[in-house]
């Protein structure tokens, strides 16, 4: 039996809308759930491997989109959050009692400084961008996968129409790349 990718890859993708308005994202907490209110649709969302997003208990990838900074807002019971490591690039903040990460932030100097991480499954609203390729994809490996198995992921990941990348897509990869020689004056800002 094929390992869980993630409950939005799993059975295939769902489309999402365009002009999605964005919506509210909450934590597991059954009383007091955090509360973010995303007031645009993200962009770049991704199947992660990498071992610091939060995934769904039993899911091999996480599933993160990023969303301007300023389009995102606490809007409940804030108090309840915490960074779970600091000394980490992306400030991921977590509830502190069901351990939910509700969303991630760069505050150095860093290519996508402004953009917040977010997890859109955490809303009960239908219509936001679907995965759109599957990141860092050997980083399963690093937490204990059977490389053994990295044939069927790709493929299942392919299945449902991601591309696999061991590094962000090449669009944001050249970001990157523009980003950094710009900084040293290689290429005009």
């Amino acid at each position: 039996m094929a390992p869980s990718l993630h409950p939005l890859i799993d059975n295939g993708l769902v489309k999402g809308q365009a002009d999605f308005p964005g919506g509210k994202l909450r934590c597991h907490c059954s009383s007091n759930p955090i509360e973010i209110t995303l007031g645009s649709n993200v962009a770049h969302n991704h199947a992660c491997g990498c071992s610091k997003c939060w995934k769904p208990k039993g899911a091999l990838f996480s599933v993160v989109a990023v969303i301007p900074k300023d389009k995102l807002q606490v809007t409940a019971n804030g108090d309840k959050l915490k960074i779970v490591d600091t000394s980490a690039t992306i400030q991921r903040y977590a509830c502190k009692d069901c351990g939910v990460h509700l969303y991630g932030r760069i505050e150095k100097e860093h290519p996508f400084k402004g953009l917040d991480f977010v997890h859109v499954e955490l809303s009960d609203q239908k219509g936001w961008q679907e995965p759109q390729f599957a990141a860092f994809v050997s980083s399963i490996i690093e937490q204990g996968f059977d490389p053994k198995g990295m044939d069927e992921v790709r493929s299942k990941l392919r299945s449902v129409g991601l591309e696999t990348y061991d590094a962000l897509s090449p669009p944001l990869m050249d970001a990157i790349a523009t980003w950094t020689a710009q900084k040293a004056g290689v290429l005009p800002a």
